[in-house]
């Protein structure tokens, strides 16, 4: 089955030369997503407020690919400041639920501009 890829208008835009996300028979791929709008404009201020649009990023995306951040099997979180773990440890449980949660990593990494990014694979099959 060949891949496909995904944009949508009702995330961020993609910092550079890729998709926002691609299928590939029952998994889709999620590239990062950052606290920004739409529009592009990045979202500054609290980490909280960074964490919720990036959030929204990842899920409209899942969404425009036909599915849901329900489907994870893997999310990678990425912050700038290690110290808002704990806190993005309490928004994350606002976007992924169930009892079946997907794996994740979570890891300081060198972000210019933002505090947080998230990506993810989804699974859609039976």
């Amino acid at each position: 089955m060949p891949k496909r890829a995904i944009t949508t208008d009702t995330a961020a835009p993609a910092g550079g030369p890729y998709s926002h996300a691609v299928v590939a028979g029952d998994t889709i791929y999620l590239a990062g997503a950052i606290p920004a709008l739409p529009d592009g404009t990045r979202v500054t201020g609290t980490f909280a407020e960074q964490a919720h649009a990036a959030f929204k990023n990842l899920a409209a995306v899942a969404e425009a690919a036909g599915s849901s951040l329900d489907d994870a099997v893997k999310i990678g979180v990425y912050l700038r400041d290690f110290a808002d773990f704990p806190e993005m440890n309490k928004i994350y449980a606002e976007y992924i639920k169930g009892t079946d949660l997907p794996v994740r990593t979570t890891i300081p990494v060198a972000l210019v501009g933002f505090d947080i990014e998230i990506d993810a694979v989804l699974y859609t099959g039976p």
